[in-house]
């Protein structure tokens, strides 16, 4: 075989090897941010101070059982979309004496990003911006201070479904969350948040 065929066919092995090895990582990539980490970028202040506008976390899409106090992503209800937000059941939510707890049955397309505050069967009250969880007070020093009394005490207690969670964010006073639209299915959690990588100066943990 003349050396100049020999040249042209390891040429084209090494450019059929290099497309095979790029074609395989990109397959890779997208299969891990499929089915197992997914990156978010979150997009309001509403998770303040633990996570800011504009920060990158890292999601663990094969944890969609979130624990207490775990920082989450996920689809909300439907009663989410409007503005404002909405709660299935009308005499509940802001200004009412009872946070949300009957959520619309749709699922909205947006992404949240919140802090689970109850688990199914939990007996819940907000008082000041901080939530009694059967009968013990939240003692996180990641909750910012709620000044609007509207969304900051209800006087009422709800009961989470089963298959339910509560969320809220840590900015109590500026955040969009369940005591408005109701507790999330189980089914709509994207997974739960454990590491920020972005800014660099925030790099870490949740």
């Amino acid at each position: 075989m003349p050396a100049s065929t020999k040249k042209q066919k390891s040429t084209f092995q090494n450019v059929l090897e290099f497309a095979i090895t790029i074609a395989v990582a990109i397959g890779l990539a997208l299969g891990i941010q499929a089915f197992l980490v997914k990156p978010y970028k979150i997009p309001s202040l509403s998770m303040y101070p633990t996570l800011r506008e504009g920060q990158r976390i890292l999601v663990n899409r094969l944890d969609t059982s979130p624990s207490l106090y775990n920082v989450v992503v996920f689809h909300p209800p439907a009663g989410a979309d409007p503005q404002p937000a909405e709660c299935e059941n009308h005499s509940e939510g802001a200004g009412d004496q009872m946070p949300c707890d009957t959520p619309t049955p749709a699922e909205s397309v947006q992404t949240f990003v919140k802090r689970v505050v109850g688990l199914p069967g939990d007996h819940l009250q907000i008082l000041n911006g901080h939530v009694w969880r059967n009968g013990v007070e939240e003692k996180g020093a990641y909750v910012q201070p709620c000044t609007y009394a509207a969304d900051c005490t209800f006087s009422k207690t709800i009961v989470v479904p089963a298959g339910h969670y509560y969320m809220m964010g840590d900015n109590r006073g500026d955040s969009d969350d369940s005591r408005f639209w109701g507790p999330v299915p189980q089914k709509w959690i994207v997974g739960v948040a454990f590491f920020t990588y972005w800014p660099v100066g925030r790099i870490g943990t949740l």
